[in-house]
């Protein structure tokens, strides 16, 4: 020991790496030995551990990575905050500010991260999934902290000790910035562990971290790699024990509807070709890879192609046959004074939809002004009703929805209960509702089962329809 109490290590922090400088192959510090420039390289979200083991071995380190400042944050706005927010706070400052809270939609996770960050007072680094998240997080830090907030992504390059970007931009810019934030927080962090997202969070320095989701499972199974990327959860809640007190009482209720005689014909002979395929090339749709393997083995013959054309048709059948059409207008005529948003699985459905019932419409393809228009005048009243395909999922406040209407959508639970969320957010006296229209003895009958394998979809907030 007293040998390595004269060596001085220096580490640096290169393209979103740290270059371990002045030691020897085989020391007992993390990372791989790098033969081109002789040094040791760790991974750039190592850089608390590997400082902590190098204090362990009485080197003499010079840090050369750290460019994140301290700062002197207060809020603009104080308020009381909820308990549970409290207690999430708390439970991460526990954890070593390493963590991943779980709140549902609307229960005021933005505000837990401004808690996180006065309690922290480091350069900050907030990762959101869309351009009109960023722009929400933007608006409510310039307001709350009342300093510059900076902006990378959408067209905007400019990087302040607080900055908002996208998980896009966070991943083609982190080997260049992963040094400048001793706080990053990832919000609604559950997109995280994809395969290029995931090393946003890797070529990041950040000792603090802190994860944002209302739905932490995904399809994948992958939100088990959440823990090493940004530690574990830490603290967590759900729908149904918030509803009532922090979020808007509400309840939902699943329609059942029949396809007409012709759409019931044609549903049955489609899905006929599409399964008999299926079990001639003996693909097991439950598997992770089954549809995908589907898709790949239609494209190779006439029979495939032939059951891919089956299988969208059958699919279109179950998404909007007559039935669902007619019950969505009877609903949107009795919540004629509500404010509603219809959400559809597919783009195809809600162009119908909006062209059918005259309600402005809502896709990845709208422009920004146009969705900016449309959600204010939704907001205003100007609009009592829209419709969308995946867009407002997640992350979109609209406080004066009360009403959702799901027309289609995928087996996931996560996307339902993301669904449910857009209308819990307290506004005065509100109470929500959610409908789920479902076409009998279709596919639609096994996913919507599925979707509602949530505590939030438990009987006693839920009613069956006819």
């Amino acid at each position: 020991m007293a040998k390595l109490r004269d060596v001085n290590v220096t580490v640096q922090f290169a393209g979103g790496t740290l270059r371990v400088l002045g030691v020897q192959r085989g020391l007992d510090l993390p990372g791989l030995w790098d033969e081109r420039e002789g040094c040791l390289r760790v991974p750039a979200f190592e850089y608390a551990p590997l400082l902590r083991q190098i204090r362990r071995l009485g080197l003499t380190c010079v840090d050369e990575v750290r460019a994140y400042e301290e700062l002197n944050l207060s809020l603009h706005e104080a308020r009381a905050a909820r308990p549970f927010q409290t207690e999430s706070v708390a439970a991460w400052l526990e954890s070593q500010a390493r963590g991943v809270i779980v709140l549902p939609t609307g229960s005021g996770k933005s505000y837990v991260a401004l808690l996180a960050m006065l309690e922290k007072q480091r350069s900050t680094l907030v990762v959101a999934p869309t351009l009109d998240l960023v722009r929400q997080w933007h608006q409510t830090l310039s307001s709350q902290f009342r300093v510059p907030i900076g902006l990378l992504g959408g067209g905007e390059h400019d990087v302040k000790p607080i900055t908002v970007t996208t998980y896009d931009s966070a991943y083609l810019h982190m080997e260049r910035y992963g040094n400048r934030f001793g706080l990053v927080v990832f919000d609604e962090c559950h997109h995280l562990p994809g395969e290029s997202y995931a090393e946003a969070a890797r070529m990041c320095i950040a000792p603090f971290r802190l994860g944002l989701t209302a739905t932490l499972e995904r399809a994948d199974g992958r939100e088990v790699e959440l823990e090493s990327l940004l530690g574990r959860v830490v603290y967590s809640q759900n729908i149904v024990d918030l509803a009532g007190a922090y979020l808007a009482p509400y309840d939902t209720e699943r329609l059942v509807v029949e396809l007409d005689e012709l759409e019931r014909a044609s549903y049955e002979a489609a899905r006929a070709t599409y399964i008999n395929f299926v079990r001639q090339q003996s693909i097991n749709l439950g598997s992770p890879r089954g549809f995908t393997e589907f898709i790949q083995r239609a494209s190779r013959s006439e029979a495939g192609q032939k059951a891919l054309r089956a299988y969208r048709e059958q699919r279109a059948l179950a998404f909007a046959p007559a039935a669902k059409l007619r019950s969505l207008g009877e609903l949107l005529f009795k919540h004629r004074r509500d404010r509603t948003i219809v959400f559809t699985e597919d783009n195809r459905t809600a162009y119908r939809i909006s062209r059918e019932f005259l309600v402005p419409i809502i896709t990845h393809q709208t422009k920004l002004k146009e969705r900016s228009e449309i959600l204010t005048g939704f907001e205003a009243g100007r609009y009592h009703a829209l419709v969308t395909s995946k867009v407002l999922n997640e992350g979109v406040d609209v406080p004066s929805a009360n009403v959702a209407v799901v027309v289609s959508g995928s087996g996931s639970v996560m996307e339902h209960v993301q669904r449910l969320g857009r209308i819990l957010r307290q506004q005065g006296e509100k109470r929500a509702r959610l409908y789920e229209l479902v076409s009998a003895k279709t596919s639609e009958t096994n996913t919507s089962e599925r979707r509602r394998e949530h505590a939030a979809y438990q009987r006693r907030h839920s009613t069956e329809g006819p």
